[in-house]
């Protein structure tokens, strides 16, 4: 039995969580996967009511659990994820882009993934007025860039696809914060002879994620162009609404949609859910390495397949074009697994 915090967010939020809880129940019923989900509050409606984004009740209940899922949050999105990532240390954002059937993806053979360091950059918040200039400290140390690095490589070699990692950065620039990670990473990939390693500066990558995205295998990068670039290859390989993230530490893991709250649709039983399910496929994979599970990996791939044929033919929500709702789209998933 896994033990799985599910915060169910704010817009289309709850109706995603509805979607990833009926599949889950349905695999803990028909296929031998047990789970127990703890339904959890954070974002701008736990800031509504309690004062806090994330409650320390959510956060006690999040480190209790064994793995967590997180629909999309609104405003407070920084005060829930980004707090999320550095007190569980969770170092490792993995933003994967495939194309798939009827998706508007640029090509059909796209299959990368782009490991961002996650703690650190501009994303540690220190920012300070002094007179008339507002100034950001970037912090990029070895340590961490040397860890995200070797989770690049290992993603690689896993992957047996081209076997080939990219660092991106701007070291030709910022020579020392970017001159460090550069370093770092070209370090780490003499301990993987078996893979192949190149360098590209930020804004070349951004150019031939649209040039020639078929290329990328494993990106690996900092924590502000790692943002910045994911979403890219997202809209490269169709929009978010097919794009998966993980949150990953030594000890635990947090999966999430890359997409916002869409606060536009929220309500109408029409938003597309396939990101958050191939989050909880990914939360699987996990969940197979770290416990040594075989059937969560069995699982799992028979959950991306699913989707993948659901697509192919044609299934899709009306958010991205199709006649479906939220609700029958996720029956049909649940049809098409048992």
């Amino acid at each position: 039995m896994y033990n799985v915090s599910l915060i169910t967010g704010d817009g289309i939020g709850p109706e995603l969580s509805e979607s990833v809880v009926t599949i889950l129940k349905t695999i803990h019923d028909k296929l031998d996967l047990k789970f127990s989900i703890k339904r959890l509050e954070a974002g701008d409606k736990a800031l509504k009511n309690t004062g806090k984004a994330l409650p320390d009740e959510t956060m006690s209940a999040i480190k209790n659990s064994q793995v967590c899922l997180k629909a999309p949050v609104g405003e407070s999105a920084a005060d829930v994820i980004v707090v999320l990532r550095r007190a569980l240390d969770l170092y490792a954002n993995i933003r994967p882009a495939k194309s798939y059937p009827h998706m508007p993806a640029l090509r059909e053979d796209i299959d990368m993934v782009i490991v961002r360091e996650n703690t650190e950059d501009l994303y540690t918040g220190q920012e300070f007025l002094i007179d008339n200039a507002a100034v950001a400290m970037r912090i990029i140390s070895e340590p961490a860039s040397k860890r995200i690095a070797k989770y690049a490589f290992e993603t690689a070699q896993n992957r047996n696809l081209q076997k080939k990692v990219t660092c991106v950065h701007k070291s030709n620039v910022m020579r020392v914060t970017d001159g460090l990670f550069s370093k770092a990473c070209a370090e780490v990939a003499k301990d993987y002879p078996d893979v192949t390693f190149e360098q590209m500066y930020v804004d070349a990558c951004a150019m031939n994620l649209i040039r020639q995205p078929e290329l990328f295998d494993v990106i690996v990068t900092t924590n502000l162009f790692g943002d910045i670039l994911s979403d890219e290859s997202s809209q490269v390989v169709g929009g978010l609404g097919m794009a998966p993230a993980a949150n990953i530490g030594d000890d635990f893991a947090l999966f999430e949609p890359v997409h916002g709250a869409a606060f536009d649709i929220a309500g109408k039983n029409i938003a597309n859910p396939s990101s958050f399910i191939l989050s909880m496929r990914m939360m699987l994979d996990w969940l197979s390495q770290k416990y040594n599970d075989e059937k969560c990996r069995q699982v799992g791939d028979t959950l991306e397949k699913t989707v993948y044929d659901v697509v192919k033919d044609g299934i899709k929500t009306k958010d991205i074009g199709g006649d479906k709702t939220t609700e029958e789209f996720t029956k049909e998933i649940v049809s098409r697994l048992v």
